[in-house]
């Protein structure tokens, strides 16, 4: 007797900015419709920095997606004939993602998440813990050091040229005018000094 083979997970692809993590969820998704698989693309639509209706990356790729404000409204556009949901910067979604990115992986779709795994000050970014914690597959990408050129694990926030503090808001979103990529000896996050 044959078993029946799990068909739905969850795999989340992470790291600091600079690192790849949309084009290699392109890559994946190009590769999933090469292979006649029914897939639906989403991102926050807050994220407007290259393009309103597609997962872009700094390096130009893109895939055309649906912007959406709330996780809720994924529910709208996911199917019976739905194989793959692909979620583009999930870091800035509400707990709410995770039920339903839980629900559409125990239908058997592939749910495949792309996000920052922490913020500018080096903590857990948002959902990105639980997501990590529950996914089946997690690809941890890295990028260059802009100081040094080593492994980057984090993204440093860049204010009139100088590190970001602590205590700014954590959501800004940007691209290389307000973010560099950098190791853990490079990045700093310095508290406002009290008055």
């Amino acid at each position: 007797m044959y078993q029946e083979f799990q068909k739905g997970w969850i795999e989340v692809i992470t790291g600091p900015m600079f690192a790849g993590k949309s084009e290699e969820l392109i890559r994946r998704i190009r590769t999933l419709r090469y292979a006649r698989k029914n897939i639906i693309c989403f991102k926050p639509s807050i994220d407007d920095r290259y393009s309103e209706t597609s997962i872009a990356s700094h390096a130009g790729g893109r895939y055309k997606a649906y912007p959406i404000q709330k996780p809720e409204e994924m529910l709208n556009y996911v199917t019976e004939e739905t194989d793959v949901v692909a979620i583009d910067e999930v870091q800035f979604f509400g707990e709410s993602v995770i039920p339903i990115i839980d629900k559409f992986a125990s239908r058997g779709i592939r749910v495949m998440c792309a996000g920052l795994d922490m913020d500018f000050r080096g903590e857990p970014f948002g959902v990105m813990p639980t997501l990590l914690a529950k996914a089946e597959f997690v690809t941890k990408l890295s990028a260059s050091c802009k100081i040094c050129g080593d492994a980057a694990t984090r993204t440093q926030r860049i204010i009139d040229g100088k590190p970001a503090y602590y205590e700014d808001p954590v959501v800004l979103v940007g691209a290389s005018e307000s973010y560099e990529a950098r190791c853990r000896k490079h990045h700093e996050c310095p508290h406002k000094k009290q008055k």
